[in-house]
C-alpha cells in the first residue's frame, strides 16, 4: 500500500513547490508541467500504470488532476478498477471509498469546470477586445498612411 502524489502546474512561470511540500509525505511523487486540459500527460500516464491495488493517489486540488468532469471520471474510474483510493488533501472529505466523498468529488468537479468555462470566457473577451482594439490602430496607421501621401503629392 503505496502512498502516491501527483502535482501539477499549467504555466512556465508557476512552480510546483507548494504542491511539492505538501504531498512531502508521498511515497512516490509524480510532477508534471502541462495544462490540466492537455490530454498529453505523460506524468500523469506514469503515475496511473505505476500504482497498484491498495494504493492511494494523492493530489493537492481536485483540478491538480483534472480539469474537466469527464476526464476526472474516467481517471477515477480507472482508479477504482485498479483498487486505488484518491484522496484531495485541501478537500478531506474527497475520498473515493465513499458514497459522500464520491458525491462532494462529483459537485466540486463540476465546479471547477464551470470556473474553468468563466475563465476561458474571460480570455476570449480579452482577446476579441485586444483584436478590436487592434483594428482601431490599424486602421488610425492606414488613415494616417492617406494622409501623408497627399501632403507628399
Amino acid at each position: 500500500m503505496t502512498i502516491v502524489g501527483y502535482a501539477r502546474v499549467s504555466s512556465i512561470g508557476q512552480t510546483l513547490e507548494v504542491q511539492s511540500d505538501k504531498l512531502a509525505l508521498c511515497e512516490r511523487l509524480f510532477k508534471e508541467n502541462r495544462s490540466g486540459v492537455d490530454t498529453n500527460r505523460p506524468e500523469l500516464k506514469r503515475c496511473l500504470d505505476y500504482l497498484r491495488e491498495g494504493d492511494t493517489l494523492v493530489v493537492t486540488k481536485i483540478d491538480r488532476l483534472a480539469r474537466s468532469t469527464s476526464d476526472l471520471y474516467r481517471i477515477v474510474s480507472t482508479l477504482a478498477e485498479k483498487g486505488v483510493t484518491f484522496k484531495v488533501i485541501d478537500d478531506p472529505n474527497i475520498d473515493t471509498t465513499s458514497r459522500t466523498g464520491k458525491l462532494i468529488m462529483g459537485i466540486l468537479a463540476l465546479i471547477a469546470e464551470f470556473e474553468n468555462d468563466i475563465r476561458r470566457e474571460r480570455q476570449m473577451d480579452g482577446i476579441a477586445k485586444a483584436k478590436e482594439r487592434l483594428s482601431s490602430l490599424v486602421a488610425s496607421a492606414n488613415s494616417l498612411m492617406i494622409g501623408l501621401s497627399k501632403l507628399e503629392l
